[in-house]
């Protein structure tokens, strides 16, 4: 398995603006081979943190993903957010392999 975490800190006051984007996202990459789940995650001790979190069966099924052009189209809907502020947030990414259950 291979999960792969995306976490910002949001502005204080837009946090469910964000945690709303998430709740009506497109669903596009629920279809692709490979996906396992999607979560949302916000930090019970600093609430304006988010990651979101996406397991996949494989690395090259992420790949596959992150190549296509649903990945592509997603990802320019982001640079066109009505509140520009949130439009300039990048995430911290980190990769991981599953090696133990």
């Amino acid at each position: 398995m291979y999960i792969v975490h995306s976490t910002v800190n949001i502005p204080e006051g837009k946090v469910d603006e964000v945690i709303g984007i998430y709740q009506k996202r497109s669903r596009l990459v629920d279809e692709y081979e490979g996906f396992i789940s999607f979560n949302l995650l916000q930090n019970e001790q600093k609430p304006s943190e988010l990651t979101v979190q996406i397991c996949w069966e494989s690395k090259e099924d992420y790949i596959k993903y992150i190549t296509s052009d649903d990945y592509k189209k997603v990802h320019e809907l982001e640079k066109n957010y009505p509140d520009q502020e949130l439009a300039t947030i990048r995430p911290t990414v980190g990769r991981y392999q599953v090696v133990a259950k």
